[in-house]
Order: structure tokens, then C-alpha cells, then sequence
């Protein structure tokens, strides 16, 4: 029970945050929890379908190889798990008449994002114990939070954009971008250091994810 309870602490830290950073318009409560549901069982199972047909595609027949590792990060992880939250957002949040500001398209694709790294944090931290679930408190759940919040950023732009396909890819695209990079640095751990870089991308992703959210509070159609 106690490992559990680690292991979704964080997730609804994250979610309870940037639900209070929405200051002048709530979203429904029942969708958020909709969307978090739907993270949490559709995009596994759509990130599952995934694996399955990229680990015959792009097998790793060398865990040593740089570019292979590369292939692995950006295309077989990131892709996959980026690309299942998207289209969640895309299909089931930002159709709603409740997504009626910018700033809903980063707490949708955060509540999605959450639903995927609490089921994802659980299985980690359940096999890896109590230094797996400290470790990834900090690493691995933030991350995913900064990824939703950087693909929510663009798809919050793109609902009342003319331009929504290109909006839309961009925040599918930076997701990936920035995923892709912080497992990149992870799986090629084998050289000395390197890991490094992951934690850097994080930092970078926090960064870049706090603007995004100011951006959008400034940004509010609802702020008087």
C-alpha cells in the first residue's frame, strides 16, 4: 500500500498544480477526471497496439549502438507514447464546448499525461521498490507533465486558430522532441555521463513549460 501511494503522490501533486494555475475558468471536474481515466487505460492500450508493431519494424538488435538507441527514444518510445496521448486530447477534449480558452488545451493534455504516468509510475514502482518511486517523483512523472503541458500549450493555440492542423502537429512534434531526448540521453547510458543530458532536457522542458502556462494565463479569454 505505501508503494502505491508513492507511486501516485506525485502524479496528483502535478495534477492538483495545474489545476490551480487555471485561475479565471475551471474545467468540468467529471471531464478532467474523464481524461485523466482515458490516459490511464486508452493510451496504454494504444501505446501497447504500438510496441508491438515498431518492435517487429525497428527491432534493437544492439543495445550498444548509438543510432539504434536513437531510433528507440524518438520513434519507438516517444512517438508511440506522445502520439496515443495527442490524439486523446485531439478526439475526445478539444472538440468540448467546456475547451473554450488556450490554457484548457495544456490542462487536458496534462490530465492525460498523468493518467499515462500514473499507470506507467505504479508498474515501475511496484517491480523497482522505494528508490524507484523517490527517483521517479522527481524524473520521470515531471517529465511526462512537461510534455503534456508543451503538446497542451499549441493544442490550446490550435482550437481557435485557423491553422490548427499546423498548431496541432507542432505541440505533437515538441512532445516527441523533447521525450525523444530525455530517454535518448537514459538509453545510451552506457557511456559515461551521457545521462546528464536527460536531466538537462528536463530542465529545459520545466522551463519552457512554466512560460507556456503564464502565456497562457495572460492570455486568458476569461481574465477581467
Amino acid at each position: 500500500m505505501n508503494l502505491l501511494l508513492l507511486a501516485v503522490a506525485p502524479v496528483f501533486t502535478i495534477i492538483i498544480y495545474i489545476y490551480f494555475q487555471d485561475k479565471y475558468e475551471k474545467e468540468p471536474k467529471g471531464l478532467l477526471l474523464l481524461g485523466f481515466a482515458l490516459g490511464a487505460i486508452l493510451s496504454i492500450i494504444i501505446v501497447t497496439l504500438l510496441y508491438l508493431f515498431t518492435d517487429k519494424l525497428i527491432p534493437l538488435t544492439d543495445e550498444y549502438s548509438i543510432w539504434q538507441q536513437f531510433v528507440q527514444a524518438f520513434f519507438v518510445v516517444a512517438l508511440a507514447e506522445e502520439f496515443s496521448k495527442y490524439i486523446i486530447v485531439k478526439y475526445f477534449a478539444q472538440p468540448r464546448k467546456a475547451f473554450n480558452e488556450p490554457y484548457d488545451g495544456i490542462i487536458y493534455a496534462v490530465m492525460v499525461s498523468m493518467g499515462f504516468a500514473c499507470t506507467e509510475n505504479i508498474m515501475y514502482v511496484l517491480q523497482g521498490g522505494y528508490t524507484t518511486a523517490f527517483l521517479r517523483a522527481f524524473t520521470a512523472v515531471p517529465a511526462h507533465a512537461t510534455f503534456g503541458i508543451l503538446m497542451g500549450y499549441y493544442m490550446g493555440k490550435a482550437k481557435f486558430s485557423n491553422n490548427r492542423f499546423a498548431l496541432n502537429m507542432a505541440g505533437l512534434f515538441l512532445a516527441v522532441l523533447f521525450h525523444g531526448a530525455y530517454d535518448f540521453f537514459l538509453f545510451i547510458g552506457f557511456i559515461p555521463g551521457i545521462s546528464i543530458g536527460a536531466f538537462v532536457s528536463l530542465i529545459i522542458a520545466v522551463i519552457l513549460s512554466r512560460k507556456a502556462i503564464k502565456r497562457h494565463q495572460n492570455s486568458s479569454y476569461f481574465k477581467t
